[in-house]
């Protein structure tokens, strides 16, 4: 059985590249050839340094054709609707794509050898479901849970987000704003850790946070491999995001978090997550059960600051929370797919 694999979006290495890789990955394990559309084959090396995940089962070619004498694709969509040519079509959605024109009679057409559109969260899925005019399934991403493991911990509050100015906000200043404010209010032996890609669509924003952190317990560190970043999931006791934070998740779908995969590793090695409340996040916690949700920078300070003296209260509940999106739930439902 042969499988083609696209995604345009590759080389920026974020949480829809880690879904397209592992539902690769879940292909060869389960006995399928596996091609994946890249210009450059390299690209793999990179992917797994990044990701973690063994790639050695999957070939990477110029040019899968659109499914044209495979078995099955998997197609990332960028909001089109590709005419795809394979004995069994799938479609994903990343990204809640909306104003797009999805519901035209052309992509009703092609939408009819499509034979099941994929979301990554209830999130994606009503945004796309309203946009195309369709009915989609929605399965979670796969973390990595059984390889991310609580380690001694200190006074690390983790950030893990892209340097780029790609589509959504992470709202990195604000974090940082808010750490400084902590700090010249009398925290003290804790630091603040932010951790990202830089390797595509990064500006001047690595530098502006550089300069705004000066002589603040805060550290900047660019594009890790898995190895090393795993090794601060479990390190850090309290995970922070404010990825949308500031933007309308209903006018702007798009510039929220779609899912979440770094909170729920983090979660997976017991540090206690403080997202922004919108989008995705709205899947992974449940406020004051196995983390929080913010909503102003005030609610931040206040949340982290009732962590520090109460964290052993939620480990229990985030570690147990993080299992619900392992990479051997994402396997069984990929499984029940095919």
């Amino acid at each position: 059985m042969r499988a083609a694999i696209h995604n345009p979006y590759l080389d920026t290495l974020g949480g829809g590249e880690r879904y397209t890789v592992s539902f690769a990955k879940v292909l060869t394990e389960l006995g399928w050839q596996v091609d994946l559309e890249w210009k450059d084959s390299g690209i793999g090396k990179i992917l797994e340094s990044r990701f973690g995940i063994d790639l050695s089962g999957i070939n990477f070619i110029p040019d899968v054709k659109r499914g044209d004498g495979y078995d099955l694709i998997f197609w990332v969509s960028d909001g089109s609707i590709p005419a795809l040519k394979s004995r069994k079509n799938f479609l994903h959605f990343q990204v809640p794509f909306h104003h797009v024109g999805g519901g035209s009679l052309m992509n009703k057409m092609k939408l009819f050898r499509v034979e099941k559109i994929i979301c990554n969260s209830l999130f994606t899925k009503k945004v796309i479901d309203n946009e195309y005019g369709v009915e989609s399934i929605v399965i979670y991403p796969p973390v990595d849970t059984d390889k991310i493991k609580p380690k001694r911990k200190e006074n690390i509050i983790l950030n893990v987000a892209r340097f780029s100015g790609l589509l959504q906000n992470k709202g990195h200043e604000i974090l940082v704003k808010s750490f400084k404010k902590m700090v010249d209010a009398g925290l003290s032996d804790w630091k603040l850790i932010m951790i990202g890609g830089a390797d595509v669509g990064v500006t001047d924003q690595i530098k502006n946070l550089e300069k705004i952190s000066e002589n603040y317990p805060i550290e900047i560190i660019k594009s890790p491999d898995f190895k090393f970043l795993k090794d601060l999931y479990g390190r850090a006791k309290i995970f922070w995001s404010a990825s949308g934070y500031g933007e309308d998740e209903e006018k702007s779908p798009e510039k929220v978090e779609h899912f979440g995969i770094t909170a729920v590793e983090a979660m997976a090695a017991g540090a206690v997550p403080i997202l922004y409340n919108a989008g995705g996040y709205k899947e992974i916690v449940t406020d004051s059960v196995d983390g929080f949700l913010w909503q102003n920078p005030g609610q931040l300070i206040r949340k982290t600051l009732d962590v520090i003296k109460n964290r052993n209260k939620f480990v229990k509940n985030t570690l147990a929370s993080s299992k619900k999106f392992s990479y051997a739930e994402f396997k069984n439902e990929i499984t029940k797919l095919l």
